[in-house]
């Protein structure tokens, strides 16, 4: 017969994991947690981390995108050691690697390739592609990470604000919130961009311009789900007991937001490196020297002919970033998210209870005699 134990207040914990809050039913792998349970938030918290890497674990599509993410980033990070290694840097010019008779097109096949230059160079300036495509790597990732570090700390303590505050608060919040998802964002940002001194770096200019612009997708999402957080029994013992709204905030409602919030950061990532692309395409984002994927295919535009390597290179490194990104954001989505799972099971048991009874009456009715269950249901009747 299985034991009762029950979960004991240690030193700083809430009100809400008080003794008597609920208990945990049997011992050892086969306990329990009923409703209401707070004493054991750590053993929860760590079962709820299994499950989240055994869901994931079994998305392959998931895991493999993470795996080229992992590798995008190794890249992005080594890449000084890895144009050391070349023997090359992306701001030095080689003329002597360029035809002008030709209109500055790279000496050699496929663009100048050679045991120096492992992807080429560059049309007309003669710098190593290989080295600007790994250094536009760092500019690329860490732009949009930046960018969306900025989206989910502004969105957080808007969308907490908004939802735990007065009814004025909220419905001001509620209203500046829905005139920044208005803006248009790329319209917007080339007006900021345009206007700011050269003087100020430009990745850190790009990537605060695209998070300042667009938090307001993630502080409507953080708002919706805090308003439900808002409602448990845990959150009301904790104000009954005297908290103050923001460490409820804090110990209460981010651990409940975090799931939420991942999901919708790994989707914007990708977003992100697309705009920042878009911007430097158009002329308004990351500034030459500093080599940027879209920067290169702004310079890309007119070879696509003549060296079409310039131009296939950042926009086939740009394509597998996002879908890679975009596909372990959905992988984390679901894996985040049990309900989806479950539906998913409940979907293919059901295909397959059908499929199985189709099986059986096709078998039945191919028997010499044989009669489906329909037919001998249509008989009693």
């Amino acid at each position: 017969m299985n034991e009762v134990l029950v979960a004991s207040q240690g030193p700083g914990k809430g009100p809400s994991q008080a003794p008597g809050k609920g208990q945990v039913l049997g011992t050892g792998t086969d306990s329990a947690v009923l409703p209401g349970v707070s004493g054991v938030s750590g053993v929860a918290g760590a079962s709820g981390t299994r499950q989240f890497w055994r869901r994931l674990r079994a998305r392959r599509a998931a895991l493999v995108a993470a795996a080229v993410v992992a590798l995008l980033v190794l890249v992005a990070l080594a890449a000084p050691l890895l144009t050391a290694i070349e023997g090359q840097d992306p701001t030095t010019y080689h003329p002597d690697l360029i035809d002008s008779a030709r209109g500055g097109v790279p000496v050699g096949s496929f663009g100048g390739i050679s045991g120096d230059h492992w992807l080429g160079v560059e049309p007309q300036t003669g710098r190593d592609l290989f080295a600007r495509l790994v250094y536009g790597a760092r500019v690329s990732l860490g732009v949009a990470l930046a960018a969306t570090l900025v989206q989910i700390v502004i969105g957080v303590v808007v969308g907490v604000a908004a939802a735990l505050g007065t009814r004025w608060v909220d419905q001001l919040l509620s209203r500046f919130t829905d005139i920044i998802v208005s803006m248009p964002l790329m319209i917007m940002s080339l007006a900021l961009l345009a206007i700011v001194p050269s003087s100020f770096p430009r990745p850190v200019l790009v990537a605060l311009v695209i998070g300042l612009i667009a938090w307001g997708n993630i502080a409507k999402i953080v708002r919706a789900q805090t308003l439900t957080l808002k409602g448990l029994d845990y959150v009301s013992a904790a104000r009954l007991s005297g908290w103050g709204a923001w460490r409820i905030a804090r110990r209460e409602l981010l651990p409940g937001l975090a799931a939420p919030v991942i999901t919708y950061a790994a989707i914007l990532i990708p977003q992100n490196i697309s705009v920042e692309a878009a911007l430097s395409f158009l002329g308004v984002g990351v500034k030459p020297p500093t080599p940027s994927w879209g920067q290169m295919l702004t310079a890309a535009d007119v070879w696509y002919q003549a060296a079409p390597q310039y131009l296939l290179l950042p926009a086939g490194a740009l394509f597998l970033t996002v879908l890679a990104l975009t596909v372990l954001g959905d992988g984390v989505r679901t894996a985040l998210d049990p309900r989806a799972a479950s539906r998913l099971r409940i979907g293919t048991g059901r295909r397959r209870e059908a499929k199985a009874a189709e099986t059986v009456e096709t078998a039945v009715a191919a028997k010499p005699g044989g009669r489906s269950a329909e037919s001998e249901r249509g008989d009693a009747s």
